[in-house]
Formats: structure tokens, C-alpha cells, sequence
């Protein structure tokens, strides 16, 4: 699993998290990139350079002209390297000036308790949420959504909301489940076993409640799969209803139209009745999605 984000998070910021898993690990880690310092450099400016050029080619020509020309090779061959070492300190980027870095470190600051990683979960909350993903995700890439047959709108914005929320529940109950097992591993007096035990139940029935919810989403999921087979399957219905018109040509031409088989002009109705299909499947989405909301 990678990153979850809160669906709140500005979508530039969102993707920057969500591809920097790893590195968010060691911020959170306490890793600290060094902050972008000023390079001090001791070269001429570019300004400078440009202002001498004229003079230094003048004086260069000059000496070129002169009987001491191997001078103007020596000040040419010096103000080339001094140009060229300009142009490389231009380019340079300090080894520790790292921008891209500091740049999720300072958002991964600001949005602080925003996101989640893996590290937030344990073994079993990672298993729930991964169900739950696999089911927004079955959902959003569907045909049926792509196309507005589904409430699209509503899918782009409810259930990230709901990815989110299973997350934020996962990972409270993963780090209370932690706590629990250390204590319980400490050793329990049998004045505490009476204390302890409504907590357990509390841990239980809150992980059933976080899976009801994965639950539905998977059944949203269900309707919507079938929705998607027959949308495609009326899609090759229609294919070939298209063609059928060559088909009876073809009959007609080979004196083989009387025994044009019933299947072929069944073709229309089996249109008709995935369409029907269609319209049954997605109204079974539409009402496992209010059940979904309620």
C-alpha cells in the first residue's frame, strides 16, 4: 500500500506525498534535509565579464599583432578558462542544496497528521484497507463510471472520502491495538482483567464497524462489476448487430437465405435484453452507493 492522503490536500501536494513514501518514512523518522544555503562565489559577474570583454579583445588583438603574441595567447587562454568557470558555477548545484527534498520535507510539515503511511498500520488493518482500495479502485476505472452511468461526480468525491476515513479508523485502532498487546504482554494483575476486558470487546467491535464499511464498499464494487460485464457485452451486441445486414447479403447472394439460422436475428433481442441488464445492474449500484452513504 502506499500513501493515503485526506482528499482536503491540494492535488499537486497529494501526488508529491503519495510518490515519496520512503522518504516520508525518514522525515518522519527524524531525518532533516539540510536548508538551502547561499553559495558565496569568488568568480567575476557575469556583468563584470561582460563589461571587460570588448577591452580584453582589444588588448588580446593587440598583442596578437605584437611581437609579443604568445602574451595574448596566455590572457586569451585566461579569460576563456575564467568564462567557462563562470558558466559551470551558474549551472552548479551544491551537493548539500537538494530543493526537491526540502520541498516535501516542508509539506510533509505543513501537512502534518494529513497522510498516512504504511508504518501506520499494522498486519490486519493493512489487509482491511487493502480490500477497501481494491474496491474504490474497481469502481473508478470502470467503463460504467468513465461514462457518467454511475453517479461520477459524487464517485470522485465520496469515496476518496471513505478511503480516507477506513484509513484514519485503521490506523487509531492499529496503534491502540499496539498499545494493548504491550500491556497485555507486561504481564495483567487479575484486579485489571475486569478493566481489560471491556477494552478488548471496545477494540472488536470498533475493527467490525471499520469492515461493515469495507463490506459495503465492496458490494458497491459487486454491482458495479456487473454493471461493467454487461456494458460490455451489449457493446459486442451491438458490434454485431451492425454487421448483420452483410451477414443477410451474404445469405441472399449464396440462395441460403431461407435457412438463416433464428440465433443471428436473435441478436436484436439479446441487445434489447442486455440493455436491460445494464439498466437493472447500475440501478443496483445507484442503491448499494445511498446504502454506502447512509
Amino acid at each position: 500500500m502506499g500513501v493515503v492522503v485526506e482528499p482536503g490536500v491540494p492535488p499537486e501536494v497529494a501526488g508529491m506525498l503519495r510518490a515519496n513514501a520512503p522518504l516520508l518514512s525518514r522525515i518522519r523518522a527524524g531525518w532533516v534535509p539540510p536548508a538551502v544555503q547561499p553559495v558565496e562565489r569568488r568568480w567575476p559577474s557575469s556583468l563584470a565579464l561582460l563589461a571587460a570583454t570588448p577591452l580584453v579583445v582589444a588588448m588580446m588583438s593587440a598583442l596578437l599583432a605584437s611581437p609579443v603574441a604568445p602574451v595574448g595567447f596566455v590572457l586569451l587562454g585566461g579569460f576563456v578558462f575564467v568564462v567557462l568557470v563562470k558558466i559551470a558555477s551558474i549551472n552548479e548545484v551544491p551537493l548539500h542544496d537538494r530543493p526537491y527534498e526540502r520541498g516535501v520535507y516542508e509539506r510533509a510539515r505543513w501537512y502534518h497528521g494529513r497522510y498516512l503511511l504504511a508504518d501506520d498500520f499494522d498486519a490486519e488493518a493493512k489487509v482491511v484497507l487493502a480490500r477497501a482500495q481494491r474496491a474504490i479502485g474497481a469502481v473508478l476505472r470502470s467503463h460504467v463510471n468513465a461514462e457518467g452511468l454511475l453517479d461520477d461526480a459524487r464517485n470522485a468525491v465520496m469515496l476518496p472520502e471513505q478511503e480516507w476515513e477506513i484509513a484514519r479508523l485503521l490506523a487509531k485502532l492499529s496503534a491502540l491495538r499496539g498499545e494493548h498487546k504491550e500491556l497485555l504482554a507486561r504481564g495483567i494483575a487479575p484486579e485489571v482483567a475486569a478493566v481489560i476486558e471491556p477494552l478488548d470487546r471496545a477494540l472488536v467491535t470498533s475493527e467490525a464497524a471499520v469492515v461493515a464499511r469495507v463490506e459495503a464498499l465492496e458490494r458497491y464494487a459487486g454491482h458495479v462489476a456487473e454493471a461493467e460485464r454487461a456494458y460490455h457485452a451489449r457493446g459486442q451486441i451491438e458490434e454485431l448487430r451492425a454487421r448483420l445486414p452483410r451477414y443477410e447479403e451474404l445469405l441472399a447472394e449464396s440462395g441460403a437465405d431461407a435457412l438463416a439460422v433464428p440465433e443471428i436475428e436473435k441478436l436484436a433481442e439479446d441487445a434489447d435484453d442486455l440493455e436491460r441488464l445494464l439498466r437493472r445492474s447500475v440501478s443496483s449500484a445507484h442503491e448499494a452507493f445511498r446504502h454506502l452513504e447512509g
